[in-house]
């Protein structure tokens, strides 16, 4: 039995459906990676998509730019990156392995924001590194990059699409977490402020 029948049911006692159909699930996985200003270089290009290939286990699909865009340098046709889009076994196995080995293995990790939840019931998070997927062995990968995940799903709200995810095992922030790292920015942001207006009060002293 995989972790989306034990999810199911869970969800069918805690959202009090009747009806097995109508129990919000994940519909697709899309993993995404951009190449940014590496796009011309064929070896960071080529690293990229074999690694993403690895973890996802499918070819990825290449992503080029509809339009040209000067102040960055992108002509039409240009490879802006690579996406994967993952539905069935190969969904349920990418979920399992992120939850239980890929977010753990991030550095600093303290649990998803609420934030990564949309209003239609889908779940995004960014790593800014590759390094944790466990198909990926640091001295082996020639380049590092960041990879976006969004876990799709057939929840309606915020509020299905957290008891569906929280059941599969996704560990979100607690209110009281999320509160205090408001507060830390606040008293970041203060601080900055506050010495912006000391060395300007300094500056016109000077003058």
């Amino acid at each position: 039995m995989s972790i989306f029948d034990d999810t199911t049911k869970k969800l069918m006692k805690d959202l009090e459906v009747r009806n097995i159909h109508a129990v919000p699930h994940v519909t697709k996985v899309v993993v995404s990676v951009g190449v940014g200003k590496h796009r011309d270089i064929k070896g960071h290009v080529e690293a990229v998509e074999k690694d993403l290939a690895a973890i996802t286990g499918q070819k990825p699909q290449v992503r080029v730019a509809r339009k040209a865009v000067a102040g960055f340098n992108v002509r039409t046709g240009n490879v802006v990156g690579y996406r994967v889009t993952l539905r069935g076994k190969r969904m349920e196995d990418f979920v399992t392995r992120f939850v239980n080995i890929t977010l753990p293995r991030v550095r600093d990790f303290r649990g998803i924001s609420l934030t990564s939840l949309d209003n239609n019931g889908n779940l995004s998070i960014g790593l800014s590194e590759h390094l944790p997927f466990p198909e990926i062995h640091p001295d082996k990968t020639d380049v590092i990059f960041g990879v976006q995940s969004t876990f799709v799903s057939s929840a309606k709200d915020k509020k299905t699409a957290r008891a569906l995810f929280s059941a599969l095992g996704f560990p979100f922030k607690s209110q009281e977490q999320m509160d205090e790292e408001d507060v830390q920015l606040e008293t970041t942001s203060s601080r900055a402020a506050k010495a912006k207006a000391r060395i300007a009060t300094a500056q016109n002293t000077s003058v």
